[in-house]
């Protein structure tokens, strides 16, 4: 009896328990496997994310620096626009057989050169005369007998930077039945 005692003996209980102690080991560390999966998952999910924020803050910020160089240049422009009026009008007075000075042969090439660099950044001279008005690009300050809807006469020239206008044309628009001027508006 003691060698059948000794079969069920601690021994084997100690097996058993170790057995049991394994299993329940092997639960656990299924179960911490399982859990940092789940956390990996997550950090790589979170990582993912961050990514994306990045790649749009990146985006952004340089689509709001071209933003920002386009209208500095759009002001820059515009407040050159009046010297470049001045220019064409002193050359409009200068007749083309005036043998004078030098120096406006001078301030032609200069109006040129002026005027290619504003053309090099975008800048674009609205065409106005014999053209159908169009009030997105024309400001009508007076109508005058002539053909109904089309521009007579250009008083001031009108630029657009790229496809945004700068400033319209100022036209006299042709109405049949005489000359109006156009009231200025508030």
């Amino acid at each position: 009896m003691a060698d059948e005692e000794r079969d069920f003996s601690p021994d084997q209980e100690g097996v058993e328990r170790g057995e049991i102690e394994e299993a329940e080991d092997l639960e656990s560390l299924k179960k911490a496997l399982e859990e940092a999966k789940e956390q990996a998952e997550k950090y790589l999910a979170n990582w993912q994310r961050a990514e994306a924020d990045f790649i749009n803050y990146k985006r952004r910020s340089e689509q709001e620096r071209a933003e920002m160089a386009s209208f500095a240049n759009a002001t820059l422009i515009t407040d050159l626009l009046p010297a470049l009026d001045d220019l064409e009008r002193a050359l409009e007075n200068a007749s083309e057989d005036f043998d004078g000075p030098a120096w406006v042969d001078g301030i032609r090439l200069i109006y040129r050169k002026l005027k290619a660099v504003l053309e090099d950044r975008g800048l674009l001279e609205i065409e106005a005369e014999g053209k159908e008005f169009d009030p997105n690009l024309h400001e009508a300050v007076m109508c005058v007998e002539g053909e109904e809807g089309k521009v007579c006469e250009e008083i001031q020239k009108g630029y657009k930077l790229r496809d945004r206008l700068l400033r319209p044309a100022k036209v006299k628009v042709g109405k049949e039945g005489g000359v109006e001027p156009i009231e200025e508006r508030e």
